[in-house]
């Protein structure tokens, strides 16, 4: 069976960088983390590292409307999890049809309860968190049923004028 923890290891010694036996576990793990958190889009920071269920994501999208901008969101998890799903807050302020200025987030799989069946589950885990938010400048991006409706509307009426004013914004908040 491959597991990715195989499939990196062979693209690394494909690479010719072999882990060094004094290497700890920690080491690997970390690398092992940083090489799920969505191809270098996505970086994890823990202010605290004694408070490992607190935790930041900065997403730097590649591609898209909000290319070159670095947008922060800070995530709690809390004592309920894996049965209720994070708590999750855009840091960054942003001209976003599914975040609002105020950093709220529409993203079903961060609700306890959805009506369309796609909202949390037990059996989903911070790596799906990770790649929702990421998704949320590229694929998931939605237009049609926005949290902030002001910026769906104005796509809607002028695409060359939204896309200005998501530069302004992470000119201004995302760099």
């Amino acid at each position: 069976m491959l597991t990715l923890a195989s499939k990196l290891k062979r693209d690394d010694g494909l690479k010719g960088s072999r882990t060094s036996a004094s290497t700890s576990d920690s080491t690997r793990r970390v690398s092992v983390r940083d090489k799920l958190l969505v191809k270098g889009t996505c970086k994890v920071h823990f202010p605290d590292p004694n408070k490992l269920h607190c935790f930041q994501l900065t997403v730097s999208p590649d591609e898209g409307y909000y290319q070159g901008g670095k947008f922060q969101f800070e995530t709690e998890v809390p004592d309920a999890y894996n049965m209720v799903p994070p708590k999750v807050k855009c840091l960054t302020k942003i001209w976003h049809p599914n975040i609002t200025e105020t950093g709220e987030i529409c993203l079903s799989l961060l609700r306890e309860h959805s009506i369309d069946g796609t909202g949390w589950a037990p059996t989903r885990t911070l790596k799906d968190v990770v790649w929702g938010l990421n998704s949320l400048f590229t694929d998931l991006l939605n237009f049609d049923d926005p949290l902030n409706i002001e910026a769906a509307e104005h796509h809607l009426r002028d695409k060359e004028d939204f896309r200005d004013k998501v530069d302004e914004y992470i000119k201004r908040y995302a760099r």
